[in-house]
């Protein structure tokens, strides 16, 4: 089957350090009849941006509960890896490679068709330690559409780590199914279930990072702006496991990435630096939201109390005032500035009712692109 063809050096502009524009190109489908339109990317060379001299800029000072991982960690650039765990262990040529696919197997799935089914006689195990909505139904539906057949596996069905040892699940597992999706509390099991198991496993989120939400961002912001290189991204909040899963992909494709946090909520110090030490992206960790913005063409947050964080939620509130996304933030960052959270929101909290439902606001179709970015994420985990 023909599918639309799209040019890796058009989703991600030219080399880094380059200044000249590329075209983005999406070509029509002889599947669908249809075709995306056409736009250009721009380049950021971190080696000829200024040091930022501003007051409030800052190195970070870690004080994240959750720490960088060290153990079952591939090494950046090794694109064979069974499974997607993190964005970086794939070099920058696969990461671009798969939101291409995505953009090809959305605009199937948009048109109606039907005919393609690379999952077809296929069926994945979906672990869930953590309850989700988007999660489920993205993965689930995404997998259904392209022909396979997705097991639920709630919190009370396998009790993984205390009714049985997360190296015992992954096996039984991998002898049913051939592929693992798991959406956990602990880093620590999904590195066990890739360790053990013997089929690709999918990092739905773990405390650590959230590589699948990251990657349907970026390729809603391909959608919006034409492309990730040059575009300045600040996130807004705490230094969670979106900020993690931001800075690995910081360390792969160039862009200029800011997490602006309250003191002793910045993210992983030992991520931080492997982010910097890549010598990619603009990386920047600041406890000034105001500062931070300014020139921002993606604002974007998330709520100050994540799961299993909510006896928390009154301490945060306080510790967070000021890093509120409303209006008078907003208006701080570019004109058009488009505003992204990974949901759910609590709105009057982390962003105000009027940002969330402004016209600048991606949040549905990044919400969307979960679908997307995960069915292109499995395409190649199973080599399909």
């Amino acid at each position: 089957m023909e599918m639309a063809a799209l040019s890796s050096e058009g989703i991600a502009g030219s080399r880094c350090g380059s200044s000249r524009e590329s075209p983005y190109t999406f070509v029509s489908s002889s599947v669908s009849g249809t075709s995306l339109h056409s736009f250009k990317t721009r380049v950021y060379s971190p080696s000829r941006a200024a040091p930022h001299k501003n007051k409030g800029w800052i190195r970070c000072q870690s004080s994240a509960a959750v720490q960088s991982p060290t153990v079952g960690v591939q090494s950046q650039g090794n694109s064979s890896l069974k499974g997607f765990l993190h964005i970086n262990d794939f070099d920058k040529d696969t990461i671009l490679h798969i939101l291409q696919r995505a953009a090809e197997v959305k605009s199937l799935i948009k048109s109606g068709d039907r005919s393609f089914q690379p999952f077809r006689g296929k069926s994945m195990a979906m672990i869930f330690a953590k309850p989700s909505m988007r999660t489920r139904v993205s993965f689930e539906t995404g997998f259904f559409l392209l022909g396979g057949h997705a097991i639920y596996l709630g919190p009370d069905d396998i009790q993984m780590g205390k009714r049985e040892e997360t190296r015992d699940v992954a096996r039984v597992l991998s002898s049913y199914n051939d592929l693992i999706m798991a959406r956990v509390f602990s880093h620590q099991d999904i590195l066990d279930l890739a360790k053990y198991g013997s089929v690709p496993v999918i990092n739905g989120l773990s405390d650590y990072n959230h590589p699948c939400q990251i990657m349907a961002d970026a390729l809603t912001i391909i959608e919006h702006l034409g492309g990730l290189e040059g575009v300045k991204v600040v996130y807004v909040g705490d230094g969670n496991n979106i900020v993690h899963s931001w800075l690995l992909l910081a360390a792969v494709v160039p862009f200029h990435f800011v997490c602006a946090c309250p003191k002793g909520f910045e993210p992983d110090r030992a991520t931080v630096e492997k982010a910097r030490n890549a010598g990619i992206s603009k990386i920047e960790i600041t406890n000034d939201p105001a500062e931070a913005v300014r020139g921002a063409n993606i604002v974007y947050t998330d709520v100050w109390a994540s799961m299993g964080q909510k006896d928390q939620a009154s301490y945060r509130i306080e510790r967070f005032k000021g890093f509120q996304v409303n209006e008078s933030l907003m208006a701080l960052a570019s004109p058009k500035a488009l505003f992204m959270h990974c949901l759910p929101a609590e709105r009057g909290i982390e962003v105000t009712d009027g940002v969330i439902e402004a016209p600048n606001s991606v949040v549905f179709p990044q919400a969307e692109n979960r679908m997307h970015a995960q069915n292109a994420i499995m395409l190649h985990a199973l080599g399909l």
